[in-house]
């Protein structure tokens, strides 16, 4: 009796040793395959990682689209500025705008005189914007938008003729004067800035004095002197 169990308990542990090897051989198949597949998929990219100190965008500055104007842009600009917005009261009318560049001379005929503007005399430190009511007593007229700019030390700046050709008495020949109507000029947006650096930059190209800071570095030399 004990002999047939021997046998028996010998039969079972062969059979529960070969299903071992069978299941075992299956198990490491079916690895071999996974990892082949994993290998084959394509791996996700890694995510970017943010900088720490990263640094937000800088506002780039607008180019000045004046940069690359040259004196006959300027002078045509101004040109057409002073007839589409030219007062019209009869009187201050600008009628007709020349540019001499040769001699750099802006020429403004208006119906009781013509004036020469030498724009290499003027002083781009000194121009200035002005609102004025050329009305009179028996008279009144529309206000009128006036830009004036003064010559360097001992320079003319304009000289002005009648309709005869004759010079006009009186004139204050250190400054030009250039008139536009106030109310078509408040419907130009920015009018007279883009105007400002117009004037300041075409008489600088005609040869007139450029603008500096004369306060410039006042406060280190006073800072210095007190030592």
């Amino acid at each position: 009796m004990r002999s047939a169990a021997c046998i028996c308990s010998a039969a079972l542990l062969v059979c529960l040793s070969a299903c071992s090897r069978e299941d075992a051989r299956n198990l490491v198949d079916k690895l071999t395959a996974k990892n082949d597949q994993s290998a084959e998929s394509p791996q996700p990219a890694p995510l970017p990682k943010a900088e720490k100190n990263a640094k937000p965008g800088r506002h780039v500055k607008a180019p000045d689209p004046l940069l690359d104007a040259t004196q006959q842009d300027l002078a045509e600009y101004l040109r057409g500025k002073l007839l589409a917005l030219s007062p019209s009261d009869g009187i201050n009318d600008n009628v007709e705008v020349r540019f001499d560049p040769s001699t750099s001379t802006l020429t403004v005929i208006q119906p009781g005189s013509r004036c020469d503007q030498f724009l290499n005399a003027l002083d781009t430190n000194n121009v200035t914007w002005d609102v004025f009511d050329p009305s009179e007593a028996n008279s009144s007229r529309e206000p009128l938008l006036r830009l004036t700019a003064t010559s360097v030390s001992g320079k003319r700046a304009r000289a002005c003729y009648d309709t005869k050709g004759q010079p006009e008495q009186g004139l204050n020949t250190n400054r030009v004067r250039l008139l536009f109507s106030y109310a078509k000029s408040e419907q130009v947006s920015g009018f007279q800035d883009k105007m400002m650096k117009v004037m300041k930059k075409l008489v600088v190209l005609s040869g007139g004095a450029p603008e500096r800071d004369i306060f410039q570095g006042s406060s280190s030399s006073a800072s210095s002197g007190h030592r």
